[in-house]
């Protein structure tokens, strides 16, 4: 993980897209690994952090910068010491959409024999641990899709949402109509869709796309960490069964989806985790973890 780069002074990254506020230092001994398009750090205990990072585009997604996402992402998935993710871009854009340069010039055919953006969201099966968006400016299009993908969206209440495809005469393409219209209701995303506009991180909030909203980037990036931080003090196993859960909530009708719920959570029985937190409960002591 981009330990090396996650140590860079502060001021170096304010100057280029003013990135994090206030990572100073890294938790992790992981080895380092340099990126183009993003950058990681491991600010907290049990964190991981990915920031996209092509300010000059305003984080425009493009093959590239995904195929980096996804690296940074198996990574983090994969490594013991980081139990939850962050997912950021900049105060100014989180990132404002896809890189239109890349998708302009293509057929029919090539996107299709491609399955061009079928990656965009293949972390939302693979990665296990929760991942955290925290979105400031911009998240227009491939930006907002991304978002929607995380399992966490935090943002500020000046935030910039929008599916504004149908303005370059296409239509959303990694998830955009359905998630946004599982998230809103079908009547208010087809006005979003239809029309391109743009909505809040306030409306986001209000119209439950978004956890929560802050009043500054500052704000935003402390209380998404702090979150994470949070979610990292649990058992690594309950926490991967609870996220598994709430997704599949999205899948199954109703009652298929309760007893989904309670086969895991009779699972659960046979962890370790189970015995030591209702032990440490009764106990009235704090649960040490083995994530077994």
């Amino acid at each position: 993980m981009n330990t090396l780069r996650s140590l860079r002074p502060i001021a170096s990254r304010f100057s280029k897209q003013s990135t994090l506020p206030a990572i100073t230092r890294s938790f992790s001994a992981s080895p380092a690994k340099s990126y183009e398009f993003i950058e990681t750090a491991e600010p907290r205990p049990g964190v991981g952090q990915i920031t996209l990072n092509r300010p000059k585009a305003l984080n425009a997604l493009s093959t590239p910068l995904i195929t980096e996402l996804n690296q940074a992402l198996a990574a983090y998935d994969a490594a013991p010491e980081i139990r939850a993710i962050v997912l950021t871009g900049s105060q100014k854009a989180f990132a404002a959409g896809a890189d239109i340069k890349e998708m302009a010039p293509l057929t029919f055919s090539k996107a299709y024999t491609t399955s061009f953006i079928e990656s965009w969201s293949a972390f939302t099966t693979s990665v296990k641990k929760p991942i955290i968006a925290a979105v400031s400016g911009h998240a227009l299009g491939g930006g907002c899709e991304l978002a929607l993908m995380c399992d966490i969206l935090y943002c500020t209440e000046n935030a910039n949402f929008g599916q504004p495809e149908i303005k370059l005469g296409t239509i959303p393409g990694a998830g955009g109509s359905q998630r946004l219209t599982r998230a809103i209701g079908k009547s208010r995303a087809m006005e979003l869709i239809l029309t391109g506009k743009n909505f809040s991180g306030k409306e986001a909030v209000e119209w439950g796309v978004a956890a929560r909203a802050f009043g500054s980037w500052e704000e935003l990036i402390e209380g998404s960490l702090k979150t994470a931080e949070a979610i990292a003090a649990h058992s690594k196993v309950a926490v991967m069964a609870a996220k598994e859960v709430v997704n599949k909530s999205q899948d199954l009708p109703l009652r298929d989806g309760v007893e989904y719920e309670r086969r895991v959570f009779h699972s659960l029985f046979g962890s370790e985790d189970q015995k030591i937190g209702m032990k440490a409960f009764a106990e009235k002591k704090k649960a040490e973890w083995t994530d077994k």
